[in-house]
């Protein structure tokens, strides 16, 4: 008799359970849907790229206001990787993703409703404010949930897929508001509306992931982003900041300006066009991480060096000699050679982190990229009311080439 009542009574604390737990998917299953999410994420933050042309057309405004509204994004991406980007480490993963798609719908909602100039920078702040939360958030959720699903395979797919989807998203991004705005109506409303409906859909699936990170009962006092490093590991480090700095410095030409170049310089017009340079860049890069996934590290960096710099010479000649060719293979060229170079920088500062340390590191690192994002194209911009937008240009690659070549030498000594 007792025992009876003993099976009934685990029997209904079984069922309670089964009721009271939420449905979680599986660690796989939560692998791919955190994949997509990040890819959405990041090509909502793109989408506005070839889009500028027509906000300042439509208002008027200089080309260098159209520096002040991408900054506006790269600035909201710094503050939260400063603040929050770190907090995954603490809160768990699932929840800061989910935090930051949440933003994203917000940001998605303000550019339906208030699209004027103060409304573009209110928006892509916001916006960047969820890329900070989510980067390295999702970085290391992907890891941990592959390694929970495949134990045996290692880390080199986990860190490609983040890596790619990161770069994947910012091109997909301009591609797909480039055709909007060339063949679709509403092109400064239909991509957003769009894009608001993915996120949502995204936010939903990213509530069923598994978590990674348990949450300690007693939780240290809130402190901001820094970085707890080895001094011998110190050097290795900057080395990977400054290389991800350069490249990001790259990606935030693309990003702001390419469309400007496109029209004033190389005389072209089309709204495809403006986006899908913009894409071809991101999609070099993401591209270039797949193609030589299986090359040793140390190759990969030396590769992604000759890229970078063949890929700016080629850039500051096709602004000087206004050639559209060339500058649509210089920064194909270019963008591959970002893509390796920031991926041997990720790799790099991931292995100098402790496990319950690493979302810590990778958001230092994603931090200072944007910081690449956001201060030289706030310079340029600076510069453009002064000077004419070719010579900015010639200078602008210029020092990235001088950042990025001792950079990549300090990480292959390391190798």
């Amino acid at each position: 008799m007792s025992s009876t009542l003993a099976t009934e009574n685990d029997s209904t604390r079984a069922a309670a359970g089964a009721v009271t737990r939420p449905f979680r998917l599986r660690h796989g299953a939560g692998f791919w849907v955190i994949a997509g999410a990040f890819l959405a994420v990041m090509a909502f933050s793109t989408i506005p790229t070839p889009l500028y042309a027509l906000y300042q057309a439509r208002d008027g405004f200089p080309t260098w206001v159209i520096t002040v509204i991408f900054a506006a994004y790269a600035i909201g991406v710094i503050a939260s990787l400063f603040l929050v980007g770190h907090l995954s480490d603490l809160a768990g993963r699932r929840r800061m993703v989910l935090i930051a798609v949440l933003i994203e719908i917000v940001a998605a909602a303000l550019f339906l409703v208030w699209n004027d100039v103060a409304g573009l920078v209110v928006a892509r702040t916001l916006s960047g404010v969820g890329v900070g939360a989510l980067t390295a958030s999702a970085t290391a959720h992907l890891s941990e949930l592959r390694a929970v699903a495949r134990p045996e395979e290692g880390p080199r797919l986990a860190g490609t897929v983040s890596t790619v989807v990161n770069t994947g998203g910012l091109a997909l991004g301009p591609l797909i508001g480039g055709a909007f705005a060339q063949f679709l109506p509403q092109p400064l409303l239909l991509p957003y509306a769009v894009f608001l409906i993915l996120l949502a859909v995204a936010a939903v699936a990213v509530a069923l992931v598994p978590e990674t990170v348990e949450r300690a009962e007693e939780r240290p006092p809130y402190r901001p982003q820094r970085i707890s490093l080895p001094m011998e590991a110190r050097g290795a480090f900057s080395a990977a900041a400054v290389a991800a700095f350069a490249g990001f410095a790259v990606f935030g030409l693309f990003t702001s300006l390419a469309p400007s170049v496109l029209a004033g310089t190389l005389h072209q017009t089309s709204h495809l066009l403006a986006g899908a340079v913009p894409f071809a860049v991101f999609a070099a890069s993401a591209l270039s991480q797949i193609v030589f996934v299986r090359v040793a590290a140390r190759r990969q960096l030396i590769l992604a060096l000759v890229l970078m710099l063949l890929g700016l010479a080629g850039l500051a000649f096709s602004v000087l000699a206004a050639s559209l060719p060339v500058f649509i293979v210089s920064g194909v060229l270019a963008g591959a050679g970002v893509g390796l170079q920031f991926r041997s920088a990720i790799a790099v500062a991931a292995s100098l982190a402790a496990p319950d340390r690493r979302g810590e590191v990778l958001a230092a690192i994603f931090l200072i990229a944007y910081i690449g994002l956001a201060l030289p194209v706030l310079l340029v911009g600076g510069a453009l009311v002064l000077w004419p937008l070719v010579p900015v240009l010639v200078v602008f690659v210029t020092a990235i080439a001088v950042l990025s070549v001792p950079a990549g030498l300090r990480m292959l000594r390391r190798g």
